[in-house]
């Protein structure tokens, strides 16, 4: 899988500059043509707007979005360091308590700039709310984990497109992530990430529209444990890599329900999957069954699926407005429900 991955970060840029640098040149400009003629920009050309709200968006362009998400029922937060950091019972650098349901809400503010139709730069910013509502154990008595918020893990990267049409993107998008949350308030994962993903937008109608996604969350960094990854173990060299790469995919067909002059109204429904590569998460011991004992067990081969349904809004040349729901279609989750509220102005 990984070589998978590093095919794609090194065959997408070199395809995209061969069809730059293969392309015909421009006809020779008549002599009549002025000094301002020759040096104007081509039009950028029209607005157009990627329609799912949960697959990345394949297009190109600068826009400001702002996202709101409410996810309830996480029952394994510290799972391969992807959600938040390990628990800190088994030397990790998070929460001091074991979580096994927990709800979230994550408010991100995301500002993407591009040039030119292939090449934007990227960077958002979250700000996290927690609220545990079962906690199996805790590392001492005066170490219950309660209530946080506070900015959570920053993210830069840029796009880049092979192919790029009023129909069709072709999109390789690389992001990093820093560890800018509080690990400990589990706020954030306390290492870096990279995540490089294939992204695709067809049109295939005036009204009918397809996005997908391929990629990787690839931890730099993460957490350990030692070996054998128990709360009873309390020395030796941390040998067990708690955090873990997270395969991702997704698609989402749309439809323009409604369209008028000013306004489109577009239902979305977007399947998005995750499976984990390696890594660990923290689980009570059947014995004893106060959960006194915590080991870390593999979360290697765990697969997460999801359906979401909602609707877009594109308001004039600019703006847009999303709102979806999501829900669990396997037993292993991130999240057993989340809504998701957006408002997306490009320009």
């Amino acid at each position: 899988m990984k070589r998978f991955i590093l095919s794609l970060i090194v065959l997408v840029p070199i395809h995209t500059i061969a069809q730059q640098t293969n392309t015909s040149p421009p006809p020779p400009q008549k002599s009549t043509s002025t000094k301002a003629s020759k040096n104007k920009k081509p039009p950028r050309p029209a607005f157009r707007g990627s329609m799912v709200g949960y697959v990345d968006d394949a297009i190109v362009g600068s826009q400001i979005r702002i996202r709101f998400d409410a996810g309830f029922h996480d029952n394994a937060p510290d799972r391969a360091d992807f959600f938040y950091a390990q628990y800190a019972g088994l030397n990790g650098p998070g929460p001091k308590s074991v979580v096994s349901d927990l709800n979230f809400q994550q408010l991100y503010l995301r500002g993407e700039y591009a040039q030119t139709q292939r090449l934007s730069f990227f960077t958002e910013v979250p700000v996290r709310w927690i609220q545990p509502l079962i906690i199996d154990a805790d590392l001492t008595p005066m170490d219950t984990f309660g209530n946080n918020a506070g900015l959570s893990d920053i993210a830069a990267g840029f796009k880049l497109a092979a192919l790029a049409s009023q129909r069709q993107y072709l999109t390789f998008q690389f992001q990093a992530t820093f560890p800018s949350g509080s690990a400990s308030s589990g706020l954030g994962t306390g290492h870096y990430s990279v995540e490089p993903a294939l992204l695709y937008y067809q049109s295939l109608s005036d009204r009918v529209a397809l996005e997908a996604q391929v990629g990787d969350s690839h931890p730099i960094g993460g957490s350990s444990c030692r070996n054998p990854c128990s709360s009873t173990n309390t020395s030796g060299p941390a040998t067990q890599g708690f955090a873990g790469d997270v395969f991702f995919y997704g698609v989402g067909p749309s439809y323009i329900l409604y369209s008028g002059e000013h306004v489109k109204i577009a239902p979305v429904i977007e399947m998005v999957g995750w499976r984990v590569l390696g890594g660990l998460e923290t689980n009570c011991l059947a014995i004893p069954l106060d959960c006194s004992v915590q080991e870390g067990v593999s979360a290697d081969g765990t697969n997460i699926v999801n359906l979401k349904a909602g609707a877009r809004a594109m308001v004039g040349d600019h703006s847009s407005f999303y709102i979806g729901y999501g829900h669990q279609l396997t037993h292993a989750i991130w999240y057993k429900e989340i809504i998701r509220a957006e408002y997306r102005y490009s320009f």
